[in-house]
């Protein structure tokens, strides 16, 4: 090892939900900690959910009652902590005759509200869809419901925030950033990695986490160097995003006849997010995109409870990402474990390796404590578990207050129109005034790329989100994307390679020089 290695208590490979939640929970226990993602923040499963904080309904079918109410209880804690990107939303389940019975459906809801020792979400309660909003897009053969509740998420925005706050208790967060090599040494391990350009650097750590997702096992083969690792299974899910089609503001959860399920939710304002689909994928993660079989399954899915017919010319874009599961052997995709597996490596005297398999976007904060219980033997002097009572930068208002964030940045910034305070509001909570900085009128915030993002907030998220493609902010900081033309879309990727070269944010939180806070 050089002599000039910095050593870290632990070093986080994977900028994902799972990696980011570990950095932060462990740098908040007083472990010095560095977290590595070789391409950007949230740019794999993370941001290709169906963006949901919430149990898996259907996941009492196959039995995991442990996920589904350990889930239950974590969506009110992360509600709390996150008012702002997260949201209770209500759900409509359709009944479909011929599919399960109402009084299966019943029992179920009944399990799900009471599970998780619910106390801020409303409770089941059934739809007359003959005499109810809900049934009026629907087709008339639908005439009973019922109406659940669980919370939506900016999944990508979550990632972000357990980054910034990670970063802002001392972890230093590596962007565009591979980690090519990993050897143990003893007690430590020897880290090599890869930054833009080339940029190489050599950190050492006690212990070391495999929060890659998708690559967990490739990454344990390759760079780890270890036989036969243990095997994942890949799942792939994918979404269309359609033009809107229908105008009030609550989910529908449909049963489908091959046994799942498919959501339609309100995205965005002006489009309807469908999904989701499991099929077993056998290739490279980096290059997962939705198929043509999986488009006509979620249009069939939408058409056959929808009236308006959902065709190909209704989409606006789609996404797919990769579910990297614990290979249980389970005979169907839609069956295999969503429960996350860690796996701890290393005998007496050699520093641990500890390797995320599965898990979901809600219950990736009880995935990082028991990570570090795992790690605890390790530091035995690490302090106990603290994020479950804290809140995420820019959460800092009661559930129910977000109104009144809003109405107290329209005061002061009253150039702002409504629905964009709304939206910083939604992006950044309490931090939206540090995006709008000392602006007196709207030309104060810069250039506009589209009709809502300006330089003011490319500069933010630049500066204190890790954002260093045009990619980074308009589809995974925001959906800004589907507002935006291609020139607009190509002027601000011109912006930020010019802002990029200039002395303010050269050698900052986007190269491998450290930096932390």
């Amino acid at each position: 090892m050089s002599m000039g290695a910095e050593i870290f208590d632990i070093v986080v490979i994977g900028g994902g939900v799972n990696g980011c939640g570990i950095a932060r929970d462990a740098v908040g226990r007083g472990l010095k900690v560095l977290l590595a993602e070789q391409s950007d923040l949230a740019s794999g499963t993370s941001s290709a959910s169906t963006k949901l904080i919430h149990g898996g309904l259907r996941y009492l079918e196959h039995k995991e009652f442990r996920l589904v109410r350990e889930a239950l209880i974590e969506r009110e804690v992360l509600l709390r902590a996150a008012p702002h990107i997260i949201w209770p939303l209500r759900f409509v389940l359709p009944h479909h005759k011929g599919l399960r019975p109402r009084w299966l459906i019943r029992l179920g809801l009944f399990f799900y509200d009471h599970l998780g020792g619910r106390k801020l979400l409303p409770g089941t309660r059934s739809v007359d869809l003959r005499h109810d909003a809900a049934g009026a897009p629907l087709k008339p053969g639908f005439t009973h419901a019922f109406e659940y509740s669980d919370c939506w998420v900016e999944d990508a925005r979550l990632v972000a925030l357990n980054a910034r706050d990670a970063a802002e208790r001392g972890a230093e967060i590596l962007v565009r950033t591979r980690c090519s090599e990993a050897r143990r040494a003893g007690h430590l391990w020897r880290i090599q990695l890869e930054g833009a350009g080339g940029v190489r650097r050599e950190v050492a750590a006690r212990a070391l986490v495999n929060a890659t997702g998708p690559w967990v096992s490739s990454f344990l083969g390759g760079a780890v160097g270890m036989n036969a690792p243990d095997r994942i299974r890949t799942v792939k899910g994918s979404h269309i995003v359609v033009e809107k089609l229908f105008d009030h503001d609550r989910a529908y959860i449909f049963q489908n006849a091959d046994g799942r399920i498919c959501f339609a939710i309100p995205y965005e304002h002006d489009f309807t997010l469908i999904g989701t689909t499991d099929a077993d994928f056998d290739g490279e993660p980096g290059k997962v995109a939705i198929s043509e079989a999986e488009v006509d399954y979620l249009l069939a899915a939408a058409n056959e409870y929808f009236q308006a017919s959902v065709t190909r010319a209704n989409i606006r874009w789609t996404y797919a990402g990769i579910r990297p599961l614990y290979d249980d052997g389970a005979s169907k995709a839609q069956d295999a474990t969503r429960d996350y597996v860690l796996k701890l490596e290393g005998g007496t005297g050699e520093a641990p390796l500890l390797s995320i398999f599965g898990g979901k976007i809600t219950t990736y904060r009880r995935l990082a404590e028991a990570a570090l219980d795992r790690l605890k033997p390790t530091f035995p002097a690490m302090a106990a578990p603290w994020t479950a009572q804290a809140k995420l930068p820019g959460g800092d208002f009661a559930v129910n207050a977000f109104a009144a964030e809003v109405g107290s940045l329209s005061k002061r910034y009253p150039f702002l129109e409504l629905k964009e305070a709304r939206r910083l509001v939604r992006a950044y909570g309490t931090r939206a005034a540090q995006v709008l900085g000392d602006a007196r009128n709207a030309a104060e915030l810069g250039r506009r790329f589209g009709p809502s993002l300006t330089a003011a907030e490319v500069d933010y998220l630049m500066r204190e989100e890790w954002a260093t493609q045009a990619d980074d902010i308009i589809w995974r900081r925001s959906k800004l994307g589907l507002h935006m033309t291609p020139a607009e879309q190509a002027a601000l990727q011109d912006y930020m390679v010019q802002l990029e070269r200039t002395p303010a944010f050269a050698g900052g939180d986007h190269e491998i020089a450290p930096r932390r806070g």
